[in-house]
């Protein structure tokens, strides 16, 4: 099967290691032991991904002081610019001249953001970023964002934060990371109320998420609706997994939404909404 991944993560090396550390420690934003199975080097990591079939990901970082987005941002993009396959990644915090930077990132082909509410402990609705968020629905690039109160409720997460968001940049391109678990059906509520919501499947329906934030089978005939059109894209949070990469395609297809859905989430999806702009 060939696979667009909207959220796998390619950080600095140094970063990468404090990120592993922090997970190695299960820190209070875990919550529960989470040993990382995909460790290598950057190269066998990008190889990994390509052994699995994954012909698009992405290179998300996220900010979670000031004074880190502009230099990520030079990472990350350099980093898709060597590595083919990879989207233009790009972050941003609320800070003074993020207008500036953003709009830096956005002139080098930033296709696809992420941003982090829970680690980062910002609220949305920050003055300062409102100006960002228009401008970004105006280029028609979407932002992963973890706004979910999964693993541990911290910062401004919940619906309600990036949904006034939304609601005063309506156009704004939104890919709601882990479907919003656990606060699922409310996400699902702003991917069929805005035009430009999606939701990714990161670790969502795995086992080890099932057993944190289980999936509402009533909600299935919705998550089948919202991936037909074209609402939900494969996510996978490589290589920071507990578990091979493949039981996140195996917890999709389990769901048993259908060979159309399964093509659309795992490929047609972000394909339509990446290609005719890559």
């Amino acid at each position: 099967m060939i696979l667009a991944d909207v959220h796998t993560h390619f950080l600095p090396p140094r970063m990468q290691r404090r990120v592993w550390a922090h997970f190695d420690q299960a820190g209070p934003l875990i919550g529960r032991p989470w040993p990382i199975t995909y460790r290598g080097d950057e190269q066998e990591r990008v190889e990994t991904l390509r052994s699995k079939g994954v012909r698009m990901f992405s290179a998300l970082a996220y900010a979670h002081r000031p004074g880190m987005a502009s230099d990520l941002n030079d990472w990350t993009l350099d980093f898709a610019a060597r590595t083919p396959g990879c989207l233009p990644s790009a972050t941003f915090f609320p800070e003074a001249g993020v207008e500036a930077y953003a709009g830096k990132a956005l002139d080098r082909g930033a296709l696809i953001w992420k941003l982090h509410l829970q680690v980062g402990g910002f609220d949305p609705r920050d003055a300062e970023l409102d100006r960002v968020w228009g401008l970004l629905a105006g280029a028609g690039s979407p932002v992963v964002v973890h706004a979910g109160s999964g693993p541990v409720a911290a910062g401004y997460t919940g619906p309600g934060p990036i949904g006034e968001v939304i609601a005063r940049h309506p156009r704004l391109g939104v890919i709601i990371a882990h479907a919003g678990a656990p606060e699922y059906e409310g996400f699902f509520e702003l991917a069929e109320r805005y035009e430009n919501v999606r939701l990714d499947t990161t670790m969502a329906f795995t086992d080890f998420f099932e057993e944190m934030a289980p999936f509402p089978r009533e909600l299935r005939p919705r998550l089948r609706d919202l991936g037909l059109a074209g609402k939900v894209l494969l996510g996978s949070d490589f290589p920071n997994i507990p578990y091979p990469y493949e039981h996140q395609i195996e917890s999709l297809q389990r769901l048993d939404l259908g060979d159309e859905w399964l093509r659309a989430v795992c490929w047609g999806n972000a394909q339509a909404l990446f290609a005719p702009r890559g």
